[in-house]
């Protein structure tokens, strides 16, 4: 049966509009289609909000490397993001930001985090700066109030969720000094979960990141 509506008279001319019934199949379909993706953006922020309480006190990862259960709970739960996000592609214009370490396997940077203190600083935000046009990432440390390492990296993405890295130069900084030091190598990492407010990361040696957007953008 048709339906006819008119517009308010203040449009100025009433126009006819005929809807017909919908198509009780593509009906349903849709119907699923909106099912299924609600259920899996719930799914996505259960996983995300567990992820983000497991290492909420874990002092960017310094707990969890004398804590063998609490990092098998941690990894279970990036294994959980890495399923909700296998289909994604996770290196497109989203990846370009300034992100910051929320927690990581990493043993050097979590040397430098634990250790920092023995040359009379503390660490700041850990940060990976990444600029997928132009084709580059920052590995930064900061030391408030003006020290900083980084290492810069040219970068070529290589699949939907991976990134070739390969180092080519290193930064001490001071507030009035640079220290210069060479490129020590190359790899990958894939970003295996990516939102709008998280990236949750695998390297080539097995380690785990997990990142958020930092609330200001790092330059050099």
């Amino acid at each position: 049966m048709a339906l006819s509506c008119l517009l308010p008279a203040s449009s100025g001319f009433p126009i006819s509009l005929k809807l017909r019934n919908p198509n009780p199949t593509r009906a349903r379909q849709w119907r699923t289609m909106i099912t299924a993706c609600s259920t899996i953006t719930n799914e996505a922020l259960l996983a995300k909000n567990d992820l983000l309480g497991l290492i909420s006190d874990e002092e960017r990862g310094i707990k969890t490397e004398g804590n063998p259960s609490k990092r098998s709970k941690i990894i279970k739960a990036i294994d959980a993001m890495t399923v909700l996000g296998k289909d994604s592609i996770t290196t497109g214009s989203t990846l370009s930001a300034t992100w910051r370490m929320l927690w990581t396997t990493e043993k050097e940077q979590l040397f430098i985090i634990k250790n920092a203190y023995l040359f009379g600083t503390q660490t700041g935000d850990v940060l990976q700066v990444i600029d997928v046009e132009n084709c580059v990432l920052n590995n930064v440390i900061t030391f408030p109030p003006s020290g900083v390492f980084f290492v810069r990296s040219n970068i070529d993405v290589v699949s939907p969720q991976r990134v070739n890295f390969r180092f080519t130069s290193a930064v001490l900084r001071g507030k009035n000094w640079e220290f210069p030091l060479p490129p020590f190598g190359q790899g990958w990492f894939e970003s295996v979960y990516l939102d709008d407010e998280i990236r949750v990361v695998m390297d080539i040696r097995g380690d785990y990141l997990v990142v958020d957007h930092a609330p200001y953008s790092w330059k050099e």
